[in-house]
């Protein structure tokens, strides 16, 4: 890493133009140290601690010392912080402002070297974790071979429906984001890279009794159970939502504040679906439709008759089953927009997030993000393994591109 960040250095300064950025930050480290020798002398704690011994303290004169201090050092964001405790007369609450304050400017130089050293802590982490399971591989010859019946799977996945179906490529909203104008011609097989990512979305469906996890993400398979349990409470309440506001009305589910509720109740009578599924879903129609109620009465509208209300508590209810239409929708919604983060990246999918998702898009929004960090890594670090097994999997000659390629 000691290396890493000179020669880092040596680059910037031959390149042309020259790159500055790194030989500021030095000089900037060195105005700090001799900022350090000037307050060990002037905060000299001996002579400190004489002159209190002899009632000769000056306390405002080493209050003002310190506040031109941190006023000199400090991030710009906390400037009017430092300004406030220059009117502080009290000894007492200056000393207490004074560390709050500091211990604000401490996270903020936390934050600064974190932030600064992370694109040579990323490399460094790609290269490392590539390097020790190089070395396993070389001690264990089969350990790919989970890896490989996972993306095998993953091809099989997206070149069935293509065998079955050649004008399934071109027509299939599920392949929208695959190619780069969402079309396909004959010729056209899944990539490498559009093979990854399949696989990639296979692990959020990963059955927990299957233990041929891909060697590859075994230290994320944790990670990934954790998101594909959200994944499946994301597809439950989207559901819910969806269904709750068809029969409510556009009016009831613009209040940010009743969707909000509405959410937190289906969240919290939903924890124990996978046990208990009919039993949660009976507690959310009921609750669901009172809120509903209660809801419409509030604002003045026409309440559901209880007709309505005894469809809108069995449509409710009907959720717990896999094949139910509209939780069915949602569920190729919710991947299909995993998917589109992998393909086209985050910025891209956040502009055109589907609207059919909306009332779940803080939440969809968070899982994104935390999927595609993960797999974006894993892509980095094992990229030339997946290149060589995928080789053997879709020939060259046949696929589009021939390396795993991220499209970040």
């Amino acid at each position: 890493m000691y290396n890493a960040f000179w020669d880092h250095l040596k680059e910037q300064l031959l390149s042309t133009p020259p790159n500055f950025t790194c030989a500021l930050e030095l000089l900037r480290e060195v105005k700090e140290n001799r900022l350090k020798n000037e307050i060990e002398e002037a905060l000299d704690m001996d002579l400190l601690k004489q002159e209190a011994e002899h009632g000769a303290l000056d306390v405002p004169h080493l209050s003002n010392y310190i506040l031109n201090l941190m006023t000199l050092l400090c991030a710009p964001v906390r400037d009017e912080a430092v300004k406030k405790l220059e009117s502080i007369k009290d000894p007492v609450q200056l000393l207490r402002g004074i560390f709050h304050v500091l211990g604000l400017m401490k996270m903020d130089m936390v934050n600064y070297t974190i932030q600064s050293l992370r694109p040579y802590l990323q490399e460094h982490s790609t290269q490392y974790e590539r390097a020790k399971f190089q070395e396993l591989l070389d001690k264990q010859p089969n350990l790919l071979d989970h890896t490989t019946k996972w993306l095998t799977k993953a091809a099989e996945d997206l070149i069935t429906p293509y065998l079955s179906s050649p004008d399934l490529l071109s027509s299939s909203s599920s392949m929208a984001c695959s190619f780069p104008n969402g079309e396909a011609n004959d010729s056209d097989l899944p990539s490498p890279t559009m093979v990854l990512y399949q696989g990639y979305l296979n692990l959020l469906l990963w059955d927990p009794e299957n233990e041929e996890f891909p060697e590859t993400l075994l230290m994320d398979r944790i990670r990934l159970q954790e998101m594909g349990s959200h994944l499946h409470q994301l597809t439950i309440l989207a559901s819910v939502l969806v269904v709750a506001r068809s029969f409510s009305g556009k009016v009831l589910f613009s209040s940010p504040e009743f969707v909000d509720k509405l959410k937190c109740i289906t969240k919290a009578l939903t924890e124990e679906f996978n046990s208990r599924p009919e039993d949660a879903m009976l507690s959310v129609s009921e609750q669901v439709s009172q809120e509903i109620h209660h809801g419409l009465k509030d604002m003045g509208l026409t309440a559901l008759s209880s007709e309505n209300t005894t469809s809108l508590m069995g449509q409710l209810q009907n959720i717990t089953k896999k094949e139910n239409c509209v939780r069915s929708i949602i569920d190729q919604q919710i991947r299909l927009f995993l998917k589109c983060c992998l393909v086209r990246g985050m910025q891209h999918s956040l502009l055109h997030f589907p609207g059919s998702l909306i009332l779940i898009e803080g939440e969809l929004v968070e899982l994104g993000w935390k999927f595609f960090n993960l797999m974006r890594h894993n892509q980095q670090v094992f990229s030339p393994y997946y290149a060589e097994i995928l080789k053997n999997i879709i020939p060259p000659a046949q696929a589009r591109e021939t390396e795993v390629k991220p499209s970040w």
